[in-house]
């Protein structure tokens, strides 16, 4: 039994080196997409994380800016309402002749 299957072997050599160097072949085909993928989530986690952190930078600074320009304007409403009422107040005086 065991001389028939070394004689099997020695017959076939050739295809079994051949079927060894494909499956050697196949993993490290495999273990190239793998190291692929696992670098291509890498840079999508890094991406997201860095844009989260931009954005929320960025909502901060809106925020900012809107406080100021509702600052702005309420004082201008005030002005306006300032001067609507001076000249409303002009308006009830009689002219001067």
């Amino acid at each position: 039994m065991v001389e028939e299957v070394r004689s099997w072997f020695h017959a076939n050599s050739t295809l079994i080196y051949f079927l060894i160097a494909q499956f050697i072949a196949i993993g490290a085909g495999a273990a190239s997409i793998l190291a692929y993928a696992v670098k291509l989530e890498t840079r999508v986690m890094t991406m997201e994380t860095r844009g989260a952190e931009y954005t929320v930078a960025r909502m901060e600074e809106m925020k900012l800016r809107i406080a100021t320009l509702e600052n702005t304007i309420r004082k201008n409403e005030q002005s306006i309402d300032r001067v609507v009422d001076v000249m409303t107040r002009e308006l009830g005086k009689p002219l001067p002749r």
